[in-house]
């Protein structure tokens, strides 16, 4: 573990010693302090009485974190799901959370894994705040003294409130934090229990989660990119075109109310993807790969982040308050009907309004256009499954 020197060390030299030599690099990063990688006791000893015969460690924090930045999945392993992959475009794009519907199989869990290798690099300053807390997370890998990737987290279904959210007699930080600055992807979400999926929706709103104690209060960050996926009833077959579904409608309605209206009202894209035909899982033909595609991201972000500068913490177009929504949203008279009869017509319910105007937005902008046309709208309004009447 790392401990700070004696009282007095600290204070002449603002020394901070680590006690493995793996835990250097981690400490190294920080800056103003000169670190060593002490082994015992008595190598700290020395080190008070004779400073200048040891060599701090130094490391290029921008060096260490461009040599971290290496995933070992890409977007080009998904053979087909062009909607699926299109939808994960725009909601990295936008920072939108997303929702996967479909069969076992069809590759839900593969496109979730890929998300982090298209959202934007992670700046040092990301990198090192997510190092601290998986630091204290107790789940930094020896070998990195930096978090160069974005964290994509997995939590099993059977997780508890204080396991997703953080707990403990001294509180640690749970997946959500853990997940900062990533994904946190939830698979089976119908699976989880109603009360752990409900303490989410204040570090869904905030981007912090606070854990209070009868000793202290503690309040760890947590803004990360929401994926779930479920299948679209308890068997996983209604409306595949091969297998058969034997699940009644009271079944599968019961099956989709366990998802919390509160809960869908954080989930701004619903994308259903469908069972990998044969010739599209061994056709030979060109894949884009994640580089490609962030690429896209990125620039979106940056037109983002130019729009939103001086609004505070406002990043991306997915936290967009209502007052932002009206100024960076308006639609054409035809724009207006397409809306309408959407709403009207289709089935959606209201609390697709806004939601659809964020995405059309996020859309808008990774063609780089400077408003909304109707063929934005028409394909955010595509990524509302579960406010159509899919299950009736």
């Amino acid at each position: 573990m790392a401990g700070l020197a004696p009282s007095g060390a600290s204070r002449t030299h603002g020394r901070l010693l680590g006690a493995a030599a793996l835990e250097a690099p981690e400490a190294a990063v920080v800056e103003g302090v000169n670190v060593f990688a002490l082994q015992s006791l008595p190598q700290a000893v020395d080190l008070v009485n004779s400073p200048e015969s040891f060599t701090p460690v130094k490391v290029e924090a921008a060096q260490m974190l461009s040599e971290a930045a290496q995933y070992s999945v890409d977007l080009r392993d998904v053979h087909g799901q062009q909607a699926a992959k299109r939808a994960l475009e725009v909601a990295c794009a936008g920072g939108h959370n997303i929702l996967f519907i479909g069969p076992p199989g069809a590759g839900k869990t593969m496109l979730a894994k890929r998300i982090p290798t298209i959202l934007p690099p992670m700046s040092l300053e990301e990198a090192i705040e997510t190092t601290r807390i998986h630091s204290v997370a107790g789940v930094l890998e020896d070998s990195r003294g930096l978090v160069g990737t974005r964290p994509f987290r997995s939590p099993h279904h059977t997780i508890s409130d204080a396991g997703l959210i953080g707990g403990g007699a001294v509180p640690r930080p749970g997946e959500v934090s853990v997940g900062h600055n990533g994904v946190l992807f939830l698979d089976e979400l119908p699976e989880f229990q109603r009360n752990v999926l409900e303490v989410m929706r204040q570090p869904l709103e905030d981007g912090c989660v606070t854990i209070a104690r009868a000793a202290l209060s503690l309040s760890f960050p947590s803004r990360f990119m929401l994926a779930a996926a479920m299948n679209p009833c308890p068997c996983g077959f209604f409306g595949d075109t091969t297998r058969e579904c034997h699940c009644s409608p009271t079944q599968i309605q019961r099956y989709v109310s366990k998802i919390s209206g509160p809960l869908l009202d954080r989930i701004d894209i619903h994308i259903e993807v469908p069972a990998v035909k044969y010739k599209e899982l061994r056709g030979g033909g060109e894949i884009e790969s994640s580089a490609c595609v962030r690429e896209r991201v990125v620039r979106a972000r940056q037109i983002q982040q130019e729009r939103y500068r001086g609004e505070g913490n406002i990043y991306a177009n997915s936290q967009m308050p209502p007052r932002l929504i009206r100024k960076h949203c308006a639609i054409s008279a035809e724009g207006e009907k397409l809306l309408e009869t959407a709403i009207q017509r289709l089935g959606l319910s209201a609390r697709a309004h806004d939601r659809i105007l964020k995405v059309s937005r996020t859309i808008a902008d990774l063609q780089g256009a400077p408003a909304i046309e109707p063929r934005h709208l028409s394909e955010a309004i595509q990524y509302r499954t579960l406010d159509r009447s899919y299950w009736s």
